[in-house]
């Protein structure tokens, strides 16, 4: 029977972590490992501490690294690194499966086609979530299934590169013989793989039936700084982005929410709404540009000051060197 390992990575988890292990160890088809690559020891040590936790669950094994050690395709790199499996699940700590076939269902296109190299799962909006965020949930996670291949490039611009790390299964042959994710990203690592998939003729899988609650109430702020690396990845990877259409996604999106906004009796939300368009644009427009700005303005717009600090302290030091913060060859 083929293995799944699963690779959460974990940054000041709450007590919500031990539901999220509950769930997954409840689930139809059972995790083979779960790994956890974890930033910052003490969050993690300090949660567990007087728990039963190792005894409980003995095929879970926890890495630690540093928070500047800290980025979105190397962590993950390493965490894939650890797995013999064949296939690895990659998620977050905030995502919650929404019932137990969440592994079975996205295994499902493994089975079928032997092209599949990624599926991924509909993210629903928590019971929390605002109005804005549950439509933008609606948007990006409809609930039919959809192949992402080269051929529809021209159809649905840069929603075919579509995918989402929250909660991601990889065939791990594939994801071995691409290279995984770049090492140095600063956002979108699982976008950038998915484009390398589909141009080397894999196609990539959005399972609807495969479900987690998984969403944020964002303020305008937290937008921008998120645009802004988003906008800077971009940047950063124009193999990927630069002559892909993202512009009328972006059009529907907002025609779509004041529509929303307005049969639900939420009109007066399209102000705050127009606000949080501004800045997801604006910190999208800056990151995108962000080799022209300073140090000082990069550092207040980002939302992930690690990598910019690795980043420059980094840069012209060969990516198989390791930084040397106290740990060892590999970072851990």
């Amino acid at each position: 029977m083929k293995k799944t390992d699963i690779i959460i990575l974990t940054y000041r988890p709450d007590k919500s972590f031990f539901k999220l292990i509950e769930l997954l160890e409840g689930q139809t088809v059972k995790p083979n490992r779960i790994i956890i690559m974890n930033t910052e020891e003490k969050y993690l040590e300090n949660l567990l501490f007087g728990t039963d936790f190792g005894e409980r669950y003995k095929n879970i094994d926890i890495y630690h690294q540093s928070k500047i050690e800290f980025n979105h395709g190397k962590s993950r790199n390493l965490g894939a690194s650890k797995s013999e499996a064949d296939f690895i699940l990659f998620m977050t700590q905030d995502a919650m499966p929404a019932d137990d076939r969440l592994i079975e269902n996205l295994l499902k296109p493994f089975e079928e086609d032997d092209k599949a190299a990624v599926s991924y799962a509909r993210q629903l909006p928590s019971k929390k979530a605002g109005v804005i965020e549950k439509y933008n949930r609606f948007f990006n996670y409809p609930d039919e299934d959809r192949i992402q291949r080269a051929e529809d490039l021209e159809l649905r611009g840069i929603k075919t590169y579509f995918c989402s790390d929250v909660c991601a299964c990889y065939r791990k042959d594939i994801f071995d013989s691409l290279g995984g994710f770049f090492n140095r990203v600063v956002f979108n690592e699982d976008m950038i793989y998915a484009c390398k998939a589909i141009n080397a003729g894999y196609y990539i899988y959005y399972k609807a039936d495969a479900k987690v609650v998984h969403s944020h109430n964002y303020t305008a702020k937290q937008q921008l700084k998120r645009n802004f690396d988003l906008g800077a990845s971009q940047a950063d990877h124009p193999e990927v982005f630069e002559g892909v259409s993202s512009e009328s996604e972006g059009k529907k999106l907002i025609r779509g929410s004041v529509a929303y906004m307005i049969s639900n009796g939420k009109a007066y939300l399209i102000p705050k709404f127009f606000v949080h368009c501004a800045a997801r644009l604006t910190g999208y427009i800056l990151g995108k540009n962000y080799r022209k700005l300073g140090k000082g303005i990069i550092w207040r717009l980002t939302a992930n000051k690690s990598y910019w600090r690795h980043y420059w302290d980094m840069t012209n030091i060969p990516e198989n060197v390791h930084a040397g913060y106290g740990k060892n060859a590999e970072g851990l």
